[in-house]
């Protein structure tokens, strides 16, 4: 483990440079063909066959150890968000608009850098890695369209590792926990139509806005008196447009926002009290209404026995970190849909520096990492993909 941990440190200035040139660049899901470019040339200079165009502009490439044995998927995400950067560092975004504020940047570097390293320890090992570059995570159906396209077959995995740079903890942090990890991540639109009129005549109109308002706190009270506080849920009501004129109250109301459950049951009890509330209310102020709901993603839940593996791996390799065996999050990420098909750990890496000044959340237009973890993940990485292969 020692020597991975050195080969991956040797790598750094690689793995740097890539993520740099990854971030100043950035991408929208399934528009990422400059990444996609750059992880094919990259899989090419180390010989590894590989496929482009897979759901648009997903890479795969297969790395083949001395013999058979078992197949290993090692999944990392590659899409930007459309945020405005606000950082100033030298490699800050040149696309405007565009931003990599999730890590994602630093996952296409960590995963060329561990194809690096298992190439070097390629006589060591019998079997196959998988390497996967996603396209479109951010809530477009990267992974579902990759499996659509038969990325789990010709050869089907038997086990699956991902990892997330997560700055909400410091470098030296990891989260490793067997079973649900992340919910269930629901979107939802939400439409009233009343009657317009001068704002100082109300009695003459219908007005969508009271409705809405009253729909927004009745919404709060589903997770507060319909689900039980042993289980975690989320609803956010997190965009509201209306209107246009300070004295015209408007014919209607659209509002979107964001469900996140963990359970079947627990989600189906949230949408059924959803449709109820919004329904009732927007009834019992003359207003009529309509519901647009999409499942973004299932609960991500990890496989005890590979994430007991991982897990030992992780301490092995840092015996002085902290690992928490405990950590969830309510954050969605389309991993769960590859791993409700394969067994797998998806597991997290502190990536924040409070003393650096990088510590900012994801989505945030100041997002930025210490890219000292990259070295560490990829470590880790290609540690844990050793664990699972022949040799």
């Amino acid at each position: 483990m020692k020597s991975i941990l050195n080969q991956a440190n040797e790598l750094f200035a690689y793995t740097q440079q890539l993520r740099r040139d990854f971030h100043c660049y950035p991408e929208l899901g399934f528009q990422e063909h400059r990444t996609a470019g750059i992880v094919a040339r990259e899989l090419s200079s180390l010989g590894v066959k590989y496929v482009t165009g897979i759901a648009e502009t997903g890479v795969v490439g297969l790395l083949e150890g001395k013999g058979p044995g078992p197949v290993v998927m090692l999944r990392f995400d590659m899409d930007a968000l459309p945020i405005e950067e606000a950082a100033s560092v030298e490699y800050a975004s040149k696309n405007p608009g565009l931003m990599h504020a999730c890590g994602h940047d630093g996952h296409i570097a960590i995963g060329l850098t561990v194809a690096r390293l298992l190439q070097n320890w390629r006589e060591e090992w019998s079997g196959t890695v998988k390497l996967v570059f996603q396209p479109a995570e951010e809530g477009l159906g990267g992974a579902k369209r990759m499996i659509q396209a038969g990325v789990l077959e010709s050869p089907k995995p038997d086990v699956l590792l991902g990892l997330h740079l997560w700055n909400e903890k410091p470098v030296g942090w990891y989260g490793i926990t067997s079973g649900p990890v992340m919910p269930a991540g629901d979107i939802f639109r939400v439409r009233l139509s009343g009657k317009g009129g001068h704002g100082a005549l109300p009695h003459l109109a219908v007005d969508p806005i009271l409705a809405s308002a009253q729909i927004i706190l009745g919404l709060q009270s589903i997770i507060s008196r319909n689900v039980s506080p042993l289980d975690s849920a989320v609803i956010s009501v997190t965009s509201f447009h209306s209107g246009e004129a300070f004295n015209v109250i408007p014919s209607q109301v659209e509002m979107q926002g964001t469900i996140r459950s963990y359970t079947p049951a627990v989600r189906q009890r949230i949408l059924d009290r959803f449709e109820k509330i919004i329904h009732g209310t927007a009834d019992s102020f003359g207003c009529e209404s309509w519901i647009e709901l999409t499942q973004l993603t299932p609960a991500l839940v990890n496989d005890p026995t590979t994430t007991e593996r991982v897990l030992s791996v992780a301490q092995g390799l840092y015996p002085e970190a902290q690992i928490d065996q405990q950590w969830r999050t309510m954050v969605s990420e389309d991993m769960a849909e590859f791993l409700m098909q394969i067994p797998g750990c998806f597991f997290f890496v502190g990536s924040a520096n409070l003393e650096k000044e990088l510590d900012a959340p994801h989505h945030h237009p100041s997002f930025d990492f210490d890219e000292v973890v990259l070295f560490q993940a990829s470590a880790l990485m290609a540690a844990a993909a050793l664990a699972f292969l022949g040799g």
